[in-house]
Order: C-alpha cells, then structure tokens, then sequence
C-alpha cells in the first residue's frame, strides 16, 4: 500500500481549529501523514517582488503561526498520522525540528543545496519533489542529501496547478527510480482518480502526495488542484481493494470455491455434477 500525505498547503487560514481538522480528516480518509508549510513572505520572494506584485505580499495572509506547531503535533500523535512540513527558509527547519516527522522539500526549493543539508543534518527523513526538474538537477539533490547521511524519497510531479491528465508524466517515475535507485512516489495536482490509480497500480508508485480542503474555502481551492475528503476517502479505499484482490499467487480453489469443485463436469460424460455427486442425489 502506498504512503498517502495529505498536503493542507495553506487551506489552514492561519485558524488553529480549521489547521486540527485537517489533521483529523486526514487520519478518517485513511492517510498515513499530513503535511504543512512554514513559510516567511519576506524570506520567499524577493523585495522586488513584493514591492511589485501586490498578489505576492497578500500571501502573507497564508502564513502559518508557529505557536500552531506544538498542537499540530500534538493531535496528529492523538490520531496516529505523521506529521510532515516543507520549509521554506533556513530557520524554519530549526524551528520544525521539535515538532516535525519528516521535512519534504518543494519544487521550487529543490536547487538549494543548503536547505537540503540543513534538512539532512536533523536525521530526520526527507521527501523531494521534482516539478519543472530535469534529471541531472535531481540526480544532484539526491546525492547532496546521500552525502550527508540522508536517503530521501523522491516524488516524481508536474508544477501546473491544476495538472492535466496527459502532462503527469508518469514514466517518469520509473525513470527517476533506475536513476536515483530511491523510492519514487507522485505528488498529485490532477484531482484525477485515474492518474493516481495508474502511479500506484502501473508504476509502483510508493508515496502518494495530494493537496486536500476541507469543503472548498480554502485559500487555494479555487485553482482546481485540491481535493475534498470523499473524493479521496473513496480512492484510498479503492486502492486498498485493489491491493487487497492481488492475492497470494498461489493458483488453487479458494475456500468458497470448495464445494463447488464437485459440480463441475465430469470428464467421462460431460456432463455435470460429478458422477459422485450424482450418485447421493440417487440415493435420496
């Protein structure tokens, strides 16, 4: 079974109760973790930036407090779901330390080797993502994070938000596991159930990263790349079944094929039950 994150991004809306929910939602859908950001505004973009976009410096609005962090923690131990962030500048991975199961580095991050190493140093796990990345540029953040004791998880995703279908990419994945020999799993911007049924049925895909809103009030809901729990309960379930029918391998007569064994046509005539079974049916 794979490893589903839900990523809650910055859906929180700096409101500690809504940021617990979604730690309680992702444990009933089935996830195995949840995952925030710690970011700063004026440590993400640069000044020129937010002296010329004004849509840049609102997003001062998605910050999450850092007195939220103990509880975070808190509840995701009560309902037995890792705790994940990315950081997005230095401080902030010791700041997360404390508080935090695994770091997962974003796309945007992935060339900053000192965040990967500061990352590495807690010996804590870490998870890479690879939008907009060719393979020479992985294969790099991979061996920065080896070099300094640290095996990571890759996931393998496309940087449009949303995703469609037919840009996911999904060899990929199988690409950057012959390439990197790590664990390659998919972050998710598709809101597709098919894409993430194929990364895990077709390519193995062994970490499962989606964004998730509670009900469609988050901050990033509208940009079409976050799913609704149901949506998601339903997958994760579906994948469990599917999972579940692969068996043992073995080929022989399951428990409720028994019985019917003997109904089968009999070699000698052709003609069904047994003659064994016929023979009772006489004597009744």
């Amino acid at each position: 079974m794979s490893f589903f994150i839900a990523e809650v991004s910055s859906n929180h809306s700096q409101n500690l109760n809504r940021a617990l929910k979604f730690i309680d939602i992702a444990s009933e859908i089935g996830c195995d973790a949840v995952k925030f950001q710690l970011f700063k505004i004026e440590k993400l973009f640069s000044q020129e930036v937010l002296e010329s976009s004004k849509e840049h410096l609102a997003r001062k609005a998605w910050e999450l407090p850092l007195d939220f962090l103990p509880h975070l923690k808190k509840r995701s131990g009560e309902k037995g779901i890792q705790l994940g962030f990315s950081p997005f500048y230095i401080e902030a991975v010791d700041e997360l330390e404390p508080f935090v199961d695994f770091f997962k580095i974003a796309s945007y991050e992935l060339l900053w080797d000192d965040l990967l190493i500061k990352c590495a140093y807690t010996k804590k796990p870490v998870i890479i993502s690879t939008g907009m990345a060719n393979m020479s540029e992985i294969i790099h953040a991979v061996k920065i994070l080896r070099s300094h004791g640290c095996e990571p998880k890759v996931l393998h995703c496309t940087s449009s938000y949303p995703t469609k279908y037919f840009e996911a990419n999904l060899s990929a994945i199988e690409t950057i596991r012959k390439n990197t020999g790590c664990l390659v799993g998919w972050s998710d911007h598709t809101v597709n159930k098919a894409v993430i049924s194929r990364a895990i049925h077709r390519w193995n895909a062994d970490v499962i990263e989606f964004h998730i809103d509670i009900e469609g009030d988050g901050e990033e809901f509208n940009s079409g790349h976050c799913w609704l729990p149901n949506d998601m309960k339903k997958l994760i379930n579906e994948v469990s079944e599917g999972l579940s029918a692969d068996g043992k391998g073995v080929k022989e007569p399951i428990d409720a094929e028994i019985d019917n064994r003997l109904w089968r046509t009999d070699p000698s005539d052709g003609l069904r039950p047994f003659k064994s079974i016929r023979d009772k049916l006489r004597k009744k």
